[in-house]
């Protein structure tokens, strides 16, 4: 059985507000909820949801940005969410990041090749020349030319900088990138180029990602795998084609049909929710979708629902399924 390259075992992160007058903090935001899952070597997992659904916090603290209230993080079978900051460095290398907004990213004052070689610089002991060689390598790569080395930023389109913040992430040979929202910044059809340039690099390197976003055409594309996630939980996860071809949970099926169908002969039906998503400082209990689901029932609104699977590989958290 194939080791996963990252496991992640019911991770939260609670973040209290309103101190009261001796600091005590009177609630709590649960940002992520308890969550799991793993990522096999070579994979794509798309984890999706609505907006303030934990996704991003998730994504950061697996990057140990964040540190988790309580779960496991481990990366090629080693804990790291409880790793000391000096111990965490070395396992850096191995996990990389890509962000939504590459400009605000990168370093405005150094130059391209400096931002590349930078993480071999901390990482690597090589020659000057070896780093001038390897970064040449990345720029070709990720499709930037070898003229394009000694410029800033400001000087790269939002696709270009894109390439450079991916040129960067792979300059240590990483096992897992985490991509957050990487492509919601740029125009569709550099979407596309990125998009493809991350799964030819997936192919080429055996890197896997868990790949952070809104946009279930484009999740659709890159993904093996898709979790989707609801109020800090996981709802449902699956391969892409069961769960694109066959969602079993109610929030899954929502999301789903608000994906435009781009052939005007076939008629989707929209199902359209109600009321709006509630606050992570005061979920509803059981589950937390049954304020909005159209087929709740006494039981939901009491219990919580595990996460089970219902057929291999593909699991729900739904009392009905």
């Amino acid at each position: 059985m194939t080791t996963s390259v990252l496991a992640v075992r019911d991770l939260k992160k609670h973040f209290p507000v309103d101190a009261g007058l001796f600091g005590r903090a009177r609630r709590t935001v649960k940002a992520v909820d308890g969550i799991s899952f793993s990522i096999q070597p070579g994979e794509t997992l798309g984890l999706v949801g609505e907006s303030g659904c934990g996704k991003s916090t998730a994504g950061r603290l697996i990057l140990r940005l964040l540190d988790p209230t309580s779960g496991e993080v481990h990366l090629a079978g080693k804990r790291i969410d409880a790793l000391s900051r000096r111990d965490m460095r070395a396992e850096r290398r191995g996990l990389q990041v890509v962000f939504q907004d590459p400009y605000s990213s990168l370093n405005p004052r150094l130059k391209a090749v400096d931002i590349v070689a930078e993480p071999l610089r901390n990482f690597e002991h090589i020659s000057k020349d070896e780093i001038q060689a390897r970064v040449a390598a990345l720029f070709a790569k990720v499709g930037l030319r070898p003229d394009q080395l000694s410029r800033y930023p400001h000087e790269f389109s939002g696709g270009q900088r894109q390439r450079l913040v991916i040129a960067r992430a792979l300059a240590v040979n990483p096992k897992v990138i985490v991509c957050d929202e990487p492509v919601s910044a740029l125009d569709v059809s550099v979407q596309a180029q990125v998009i493809n340039l991350l799964i030819d690099l997936q192919r080429e390197f055996g890197i896997s990602y868990l790949f952070i976003a809104h946009d279930l055409a484009v999740v659709q594309h890159i993904s093996h795998r898709v979790a989707v996630m609801y109020l800090g939980r996981i709802v449902e996860i699956a391969d892409k084609v069961s769960l694109f071809a066959q969602p079993q949970h109610p929030y899954t099926e929502a999301l789903l049909s608000a994906v435009p169908v781009p052939d005007p002969t076939v008629k989707s039906k929209r199902i359209i929710l109600s009321g709006d998503v509630p606050s992570p400082i005061n979920p509803p209990t059981g589950c937390h979708f049954h304020t909005r689901c159209p087929y709740v029932v006494a039981r939901c609104k009491t219990e919580t629902p595990a996460l089970r699977e219902l057929a291999p590989g593909h699991a729900v958290a739904c009392h009905l399924r």
